[in-house]
């Protein structure tokens, strides 16, 4: 039987993704490059013969974020029902391709950056030199001031952790072949929420520093080894940034 798993997409291309600037609270659009190169992940990594099979994703978790939002439409993953902030469904009922539920949930939004929202990471390190002499930096193991710790940050990741274990993957995994319920799961979100989410899955502490790397419109996977809930794992093979092909 197939092994659950949960895709993690980061959402398309902003200005302030561009230039460096962390983004957490502040809504920002995409750029034209990042709706393009967004669409070209859609092509390439959603279909039935794809990484992303929509009918069997049986839950899709989202930011609050706008976004993280205009991210999942742009997928096209054909959901069944409206999204939660539109006022109808996208498409025809010829067009729908999952069942899956779209949850928007505070437990994946981007991590609370606080007094250092908007800006880069070395103006960061300038303003700690100019307060404390020292220019030290490291969001892993420091946090945010006036935003969230690491702890703050884990404890969110935990939950929801669990609820996708419990509510998706430990019944895909104990089901008896031929009525194994859809096992994937889809998180839309950023870039340090995902690249934390990635080490609480196989439960390495965010102070180790995850030395992950997931660009704007990039795509992951974290699943689990032996088909056993408990040997969670990071599937290397399912790390995609698509191209745009004009």
């Amino acid at each position: 039987m197939a092994t659950p798993r949960a895709f993690i997409i980061r959402h398309g291309e902003t200005e302030w993704s561009l230039n460096g600037r962390h983004t957490g609270t502040t809504e920002l659009t995409l750029t034209a490059n990042g709706e393009r190169r967004i669409r070209a992940t859609g092509r390439a990594l959603v279909g039935d013969d794809r990484l992303i099979v929509p009918s069997k994703l049986a839950h899709i978790y989202v930011s609050p974020r706008k976004r993280a939002q205009r991210t999942l439409e742009l997928l096209q993953l054909g959901c069944k029902e409206k999204l939660p902030w539109q006022q109808e469904r996208m498409y025809d009922d010829a067009d729908v391709r999952t069942s899956a539920k779209v949850q928007i949930t505070e437990d994946i939004r981007e991590w609370d950056y606080g007094d250092y929202e908007g800006l880069t990471s070395a103006q960061i390190r300038e303003g700690r030199k100019r307060e404390t002499g020292n220019s030290a930096w490291d969001i892993w193991k420091d946090g945010c001031p006036g935003g969230e710790s690491p702890e703050d940050v884990t404890r969110r990741l935990d939950r929801l952790i669990g609820d996708i274990r419990t509510r998706f993957h430990r019944p895909a995994v104990e089901a008896s072949e031929g009525s194994m319920p859809p096992p994937d799961v889809l998180l839309v979100a950023h870039g340090h929420i995902l690249r934390a989410i990635a080490m609480r899955w196989v439960g390495k502490k965010l102070e180790d520093n995850p030395s992950f790397l997931l660009e704007a419109g990039g795509v992951g996977t974290l699943s689990y080894e032996h088909h056993n809930i408990n040997e969670p794992a990071i599937l290397l093979g399912g790390a995609f940034v698509v191209e745009i092909v004009e």
